[in-house]
């Protein structure tokens, strides 16, 4: 199997560290995803999480493409927190679950999640229209 998660997802587990490292028994690629590859990057180096993929700096759509292409696995599951992200596993040929979902049927514990990002899982064009309200204001 392949696993990805999203940013909210991965930050809503309540010890990652165990979680991928459970993941990685059954998984043949784990890691996480997100349009911020900055945010990304910080998350799995606090939890010390070896992410799987390559980010570049596009957004979880290509992300998701492109790891589904490389990847010759029976199952491609992307674990996220929204009916966006639920749109995009069902776009790019993912099997969706939600956090609760992943959670409860590989008994992972749910947590307090991180300080959210909002930066973290949005669009291009959200991120650059809140930097130019930013400067703005």
């Amino acid at each position: 199997m392949t696993l990805v998660f999203t940013l909210g997802a991965a930050r809503s587990l309540a010890d990652p560290a165990a979680a991928f490292a459970d993941a990685r028994r059954w998984s043949a690629h784990v890691g996480v995803v997100a349009n911020d590859t900055s945010a990304v990057d910080a998350f799995c180096d606090r939890h010390d999480l070896e992410n799987d993929y390559a980010l570049r700096d596009w957004d979880k759509w290509g992300t998701l493409a492109d790891v589904r292409e490389s990847t010759d696995t029976p199952r491609h599951v992307f674990v996220g927190t929204s009916g966006e992200d639920r749109r995009l596993a069902d776009t790019v040929g993912w099997e969706f679950r939600t956090a609760r979902e992943a959670a409860e049927r590989a008994g992972w514990e749910l947590g307090n999640p991180d300080p959210p990002d909002r930066e973290a899982d949005a669009g291009i064009l959200t991120r650059l229209r809140r930097a130019v309200l930013d400067r703005l204001h």
